[in-house]
């Protein structure tokens, strides 16, 4: 029998304040939260959901760097970037703290004070990575290198970028620091260590025994740890920024990211909870969920539990983790270094008022259970093709139609016949489903239980035609017009943990207070004699341009990122001068230029080489206007063979240079020479 809880701690990963939030984070993370959380605040339950910005660890202090200003500005931007754009998405937390504040310095601390006189981490001393120059340890991230597998020559010490496999710093060729580009050396350093083998069998049991209801992501995944065997883990580390460590003797050290970083679920129910906030961390009648992302799973189903059981004081386990999978973008993995992205706070920028729809579309997509894709054209398709032609066709018919024929006031209804019965019936399933959807986190199919509902009102109205009774029975349209109303009410407390924002729209249109879940599949939720609001599209068909628009935006962004990427082609194979000499390198004066007729890529030019007139073709015309060479001297090579080009014959090579995006330069000249002199 499933236990029974008297509340419930929602909790969601902490994003790192180094940039802003991406759809991807949304996916797997912060949407299927807010949907939970406001299911159960329909359901009158005590729920409470608390979130915040990780703002300790090396990329944070890397970019500081790269700027020149301090760690703690970086976190100030994207801290306050991260929790407007959430706010104004409508995530709704109940608190939205830091792990830079005092609050949680002071959490964090006391918790590792309190593990550290239990006794229960282990000193070890290892080597580590140093900058002679600068006179610091090196987290693995400020350590380049050549990656051995691939041979990028810029490699991180954790992770290849270029091949994507993880590394350590001691696996690269040719180590050197990113700070001053000093070769690495190799230091001794002593760390504190959580033991996590000494917690392995009550983990095991814990999750495999306990737990088998899981997700089938989660469970595996833990499963693969546990059969590996599980190793002491540091939770201190060299560096300047973050939570100091809190003992004599520790000075340069502070804890490890991992370790203070889901303290700050504890720390942000104490900033909301100052009196309450053990209620919530240590009665076993409090449910704890826990919302990740997949790349989170061994941190908060395995280290943090390991901690908190070390910790002792009736601390109680999450008792579910239901992690989503990784969201891709128009079928590239998503990646904050390539600017790879939809960025949460440029959509609201770019799609005002259509939070709703991105919340639909990333619902319907949710990588649950494994990877799922996000694409433009598939998010119009589901905008006009689903919320406008399903969802808002039917809410804005049964307005518009009890407008025309009531004046806006719903009419009262006559007795109902099997068709009006069997509609509600059919609500009614669709709640059921619904329900247990979102009860076991299955939040994509949960939508469409949502939307069921709006394709049963769309059929019944098909089916009963109000607009052809009421030019013979207003009695019987005053019944179809009042149910379908009703539908529209049940649809707005269907859709609120979903579309928050469609949902407040369509209470105030159907002057309906303080919905609650138990209220969904009644056929009485909106009085009669109730005045209408007037009837308002709660979605628009968004265009072709808009998604062009967004689709022309990454594409000039793959073109960026292939000029970061660009090196110089290897050098070719040695040739003696003898052969080099061979070439007749010569300046030529463009006389005539102009394109090749069904040829794309080609001109014809009409050189001046100083001793005739030479006709030579060259693939540029992507890349040049003719009437734009005209007069300008090139280089050419003039004794190659001629060669027969679209029916023109060639006498020679124009001399161009290839950019990083495949661009050609024409080479000439710096200043004017006589046609024909010889390039030496």
């Amino acid at each position: 029998m499933e236990k029974k809880f008297k509340r419930t701690l929602i909790t969601t990963a902490l994003p790192y304040a180094n940039g802003p939030v991406h759809i991807g984070h949304l996916a797997g993370v912060y949407v299927p939260a807010d949907i939970y959380a406001r299911y159960q605040r329909l359901l009158g339950n005590d729920v409470v959901m608390v979130g915040g910005s990780d703002e300790h660890g090396v990329p944070i202090t890397l970019k500081a760097r790269q700027e020149g200003v301090t760690p703690q500005d970086i976190v100030d931007r994207y801290h306050n970037i991260i929790k407007d754009s959430m706010e104004e998405f409508g995530v709704s937390f109940d608190v939205y703290s830091r792990t830079s504040s005092p609050n949680h310095h002071k959490t964090a601390s006391d918790f590792f004070r309190h593990l550290y006189d239990k006794g229960e981490f282990i000193m070890k001393t290892s080597m580590q990575p140093y900058d002679e120059v600068a006179g610091e340890f090196l987290a693995d991230r400020y350590v380049r290198g050549t990656c051995p597998h691939c041979g990028n020559e810029n490699a991180y010490g954790d992770q290849c970028e270029a091949c994507g496999t993880s590394l350590s710093a001691t696996d690269l060729i040719n180590p050197r620091s990113a700070l001053t580009s000093a070769p690495v050396t190799m230091r001794e350093t002593t760390h504190w260590y959580l033991p996590l083998d000494k917690w392995e069998p009550a983990l095991r049991h814990w999750i495999l025994d306990e737990h088998k209801e899981w997700k089938t992501n989660v469970y595996g995944q833990c499963k693969s740890w546990l059969d590996l065997g599980l190793q002491p883990r540091a939770v201190s580390r060299d560096l300047k920024w973050g939570v100091p460590v809190p003992v004599e003797g520790a000075e340069g050290k502070v804890l490890y990211v991992w370790f203070d970083a889901p303290i700050g679920y504890i720390s942000n129910t104490k900033e909301l909870l100052p009196d309450t906030w053990e209620t919530y961390w240590k009665d076993p009648e409090t449910r704890i969920i826990n919302f990740i992302g997949k790349d989170n799973i061994v941190f908060h189903c395995i280290v943090f539990p390991a901690m908190l059981m070390a910790y002792g004081d009736n601390f109680q386990l999450p008792d579910n983790v239901p992690a989503n999978e990784f969201l891709n973008l128009e079928g590239d993995k998503i990646s904050t270094s390539r600017n790879w992205a939809v960025w949460l706070h440029e959509y609201l920028r770019d799609f005002p008022g259509k939070q709703d729809v991105l919340r639909y579309v990333l619902t319907a997509n949710a990588p649950e259970t494994k990877d799922n894709d996000f694409t433009w054209t598939d998010f119009q398709a589901r905008n006009n093709n689903e919320l406008v032609a399903i969802l808002g066709n039917f809410v804005n018919r049964a307005v518009v139609l009890t407008h025309k024929y009531f004046d806006g006031v719903l009419p009262a209804r006559n007795e109902m016949e099997e068709i009006d019965r069997r509609m509600f019936d059919d609500i009614r399933a669709a709640k059921a489903s619904l329900s247990a959807n979102l009860d076991t986190f299955h939040f994509r199919e949960a939508l469409k239980d949502a939307m069921e509902m709006a394709r049963i009102g769309n059929r019944y109205l098909q089916e009963t035609e109000p607009w052809k009774l009421a030019k013979t029975d207003m009695p019987r349209v005053a019944t179809i017009l009042n149910c379908a109303i009703q539908l529209c009410a049940n649809l707005a407390i269907a859709f609120e943990p979903f579309l928050p924002f469609m949902s407040r729209t369509l209470v105030t249109m159907l002057g309906i207070e303080n919905i609650t879940w138990d209220m969904l599949g009644s056929d009485d939720l909106v009085a009669a004699g109730t005045r209408i609001g007037q009837p308002q599209l709660l979605f628009e068909k968004i265009e072709d341009a808009t998604i062009q628009a967004q689709l022309d935006r990454l594409a000039r962004i793959k073109e960026e990122n292939k000029v970061k990427s660009w090196k110089p082609a290897p050098q070719a194979a040695d040739v003696d001068f003898d052969t080099f000499m061979k070439a007749d390198l010569r300046v030529g004066t463009v006389l005539e230029c102009q394109k090749v007729p069904k040829a794309d890529k080609l001109l014809r030019f009409l050189i001046d080489d100083g001793l005739e007139k030479r006709t030579i073709v060259s693939g540029i015309a992507k890349y040049y206007a003719p009437e734009d060479l005209v007069g300008k001297q090139v280089c050419f090579i003039a004794n190659l063979p001629p060669r027969k080009l679209k029916g023109i014959v060639s006498q020679g090579m124009i001399l161009s240079a290839e950019n990083a995006d495949g661009s050609l330069v024409v080479i000439g000249p710096t200043a004017p020479v006589a046609p024909g002199a010889s390039v030496k």
